[in-house]
């Protein structure tokens, strides 16, 4: 019956393991991330078309290609002058605006194309099309927002987390359901372990300069 329950839902659970370690490779700052969940965001696409989460699908082909934005921004980050990778940052108010104009015009593209493109494609319509255009919209601003070494990625994330739970609670998704409590959970450590680390890093800087 295991086995079964496993052959059924393989998808889930391999996209599942990489997503963990898309995690836990975030929090460490590594940039294997972007390798993890490009893995991760092509299975989760697979899971959600035939879950009929249109919303949340077309999000992973966004995950997909931000993974490799990311990939190069990281590694850029470094010059050949030798000067620090990109550091981790906080948004300002300027950009703070701007996102949040960005998001308002994202979640109304979404939410038009989840109500007027199924109908018009001939396939089954979202069946949570307000909270699913809301995920992915979340989840669009905050991947942005990694890719730059934002801090507050980490708090959209633990909002988007908790609001997808809920969905995938709705549509039966056990595993996943599990994976993005701990999504939750490891937003907060991330965010504690970012501030951290800008904290130390600012130190550190203020230090140097007294030396000059």
């Amino acid at each position: 019956m295991i086995i079964d329950w496993i052959s059924g839902h393989w998808i889930e659970l391999l996209g599942t393991f990489f997503a963990f370690l898309y995690l836990y490779l975030s929090v460490r700052e590594n940039i294997w991330l972007w390798v993890t969940g490009f893995v991760s965001s092509f299975l989760y696409l697979v899971l959600f078309l035939d879950e009929r989460l249109y919303a949340d699908m077309s999000l992973q082909v966004y995950y997909l290609i931000i993974s490799v934005y990311g990939w190069f921004a990281w590694t850029s980050g470094r010059k050949a002058s030798g000067r620090p990778k990109m550091p981790v940052s906080c948004v300002n108010r300027s950009l703070a605006l701007k996102l949040l104009l960005a998001g308002a015009g994202i979640y109304g593209v979404v939410i038009i194309a989840l109500l007027t493109l199924p109908e018009q494609l001939g396939i089954p319509t979202s069946d949570l099309p307000y909270w699913d255009a809301f995920t992915t919209t979340g989840g669009i601003v905050a991947t942005w927002m990694l890719a730059r070494k934002k801090l507050e990625h980490w708090l959209i994330w633990v909002v988007v987390d908790l609001v997808s739970t809920g969905m995938y609670i709705y549509k039966g998704l056990t595993v996943t359901v599990v994976l993005y409590i701990v999504y939750a959970l490891v937003a907060v450590v991330g965010f504690r372990e970012w501030k951290q680390q800008m904290m130390v890093r600012d130190h550190d800087e203020h230090q140097r300069m007294q030396l000059i």
